[in-house]
């Protein structure tokens, strides 16, 4: 599994590094980067972890990172820093899900109380993901056939329309029906629903 990580994105290179003394200080692992550009050129789909950035810097800024990161499908959150914060560029970057917007003046102690709100919900995020990961793997193991009449179980359609519906006998759908909750060890339409929903259907 990738290592929790804060990442610190700031083109002031002496802001950077007393940013990361303190959070390494207090027990993160940190990684540095002077530029969004060579922040996102280094990411991976598995990386854990927040994001500490800058919002105005030279080339792409802070919410175009910001921006770009939820287009490649990665959930680290953000929280951003500035010196001269106005409001439009506050909600905006709210809007977009950062967790916190924070004057680079500001006590330590906000800071590190971001941090934990920004780990806690990429904690719950990542879990939520594995999960559904899961859930479709095991879906997965369905053959076509299991899977179309899945889909057509879980909208509440009885034996007899099912096999209406893909041409089959209904016999067979009930033969479907055993294997399925068989290899997906439930018992009830409602859990065979709940499965399916969780797993982004």
């Amino acid at each position: 599994m990738s290592e929790v990580t804060i990442h610190v994105v700031d083109d002031d290179e002496s802001f950077l590094r007393a940013v990361a003394r303190l959070l390494r200080a207090s027990g993160y692992a940190v990684e540095t980067h002077t530029s969004a550009a060579g922040f996102l050129g280094e990411r991976h789909a598995n990386d854990r972890g927040c994001v500490i950035s800058d919002l105005r810097m030279p080339g792409m800024n802070g919410l175009e990172m910001q921006e770009a990161l939820a287009r490649a499908g990665h959930i680290m959150p953000v929280i951003f820093l500035t010196g001269n914060g106005d409001i439009p560029s506050t909600v905006s970057a709210i809007q977009k899900g950062a967790v916190d917007y924070i004057e680079k003046c500001a006590p330590k102690e906000i800071l590190l109380a971001a941090v934990q709100r920004a780990l806690s919900r990429e904690s719950d995020d990542h879990g939520r993901r594995l999960k559904r990961a899961q859930l479709k793997s095991r879906l997965a193991a369905l053959s076509e056939r299991e899977r179309e009449v899945l889909s057509e179980v879980v909208q509440g359609k009885m034996n007899k329309e099912i096999a209406a519906d893909l041409g089959i006998h209904e016999r067979t759908v009930k033969l479907h029906r055993t294997a399925i909750t068989t290899k997906l060890q439930v018992q009830s339409v409602a859990e065979l629903t709940r499965l399916w929903l969780q797993a982004g259907h």
